[in-house]
Formats: structure tokens, sequence, C-alpha cells
């Protein structure tokens, strides 16, 4: 490496999840201050309340907006584990990787995560994670 230049990839992970945590906290302040109430929803929100979706096995964050991933990822795992799902594929693209850094980035720090690891091929191969979860027999159910 040339003297100018920087070598960040011990770091990177590091920066990337302080980044991360610094944009998640700036957009839970911003969601606050903007909170709106029920009447300021305007009358053609085609979904004014929650949308539930059925709990399977497989997470597909292509229609997540980016700034809920963070979130949705997070809910998911914990609905995984109360329903004491041991596998589950998160499918977050090929891209350039940022997504799966950040799946994976809450996969490392998720206590109850045994193992995480690209899919094959036939399951989306580096385009989507593959997790296996502790299933405690003591967890609530």
């Amino acid at each position: 490496m040339g003297r100018g230049s920087l070598n960040f990839g011990y770091h990177c992970p590091l920066i990337f999840d302080f980044l991360l945590k610094r944009i998640r906290h700036a957009c839970e302040n911003r969601e606050a201050s903007n909170q709106l109430n029920e009447d300021s929803v305007g009358s053609d929100n085609p979904f004014p309340e929650p949308v539930v979706i059925e709990f399977r096995d497989v997470l597909d964050l292509h229609s997540i907006p980016p700034g809920q991933v963070r979130a949705v990822i997070e809910d998911y795992l914990e609905e995984a584990r109360s329903r004491r799902v041991r596998r589950v594929r998160i499918i977050h693209g090929k891209g350039i990787g940022v997504q799966r850094e950040i799946v994976r980035s809450i996969l490392s720090r998720t206590s109850f995560v045994i193992d995480f690891h690209d899919a094959p091929p036939e399951a989306g191969g580096w385009g989507a994670t593959l997790v296996t979860l502790r299933v405690d027999s003591n967890d609530s159910e």
C-alpha cells in the first residue's frame, strides 16, 4: 500500500456498525419528533393499521424500505425464537453487499444465533443467509 492510502480492512466492520447505530438513532429521533396523530393521517392511506404478515421460515427483504430493515430483522429473529424455529433464511439480495452486511452485523450480535452462512446456490447463494437459532427448552412460548 502506498504511504497515503488507508487500510480499512480490519476496522471496516466496526466503522460500518458504528455508522448504522448512528443512522438508526437519528431515524428514531426523527420518527419520535414527527409522530403523527390519527387525525393527520389522510383518509386515502390504504394501510391505516400495521400490516400483519404470516410468519414463514424465509424473510425476503426486497420489499422492506431500507430505513426499516434493521428493525424488521430484529423483530423477525425474536418472533422466530418465540416460535422455536431452529433455521431461517434471510434473503437480502446480491447487489453490492450492503444489505448482506447489515443482516450479518445483526446476526453476529444476536445472542441466540448459533451460526449463519451463505445459502446454497439453489436457495439464493450469497444473496441469502441461512441462520441457525438456539432453541432453549426453558424459553417461554
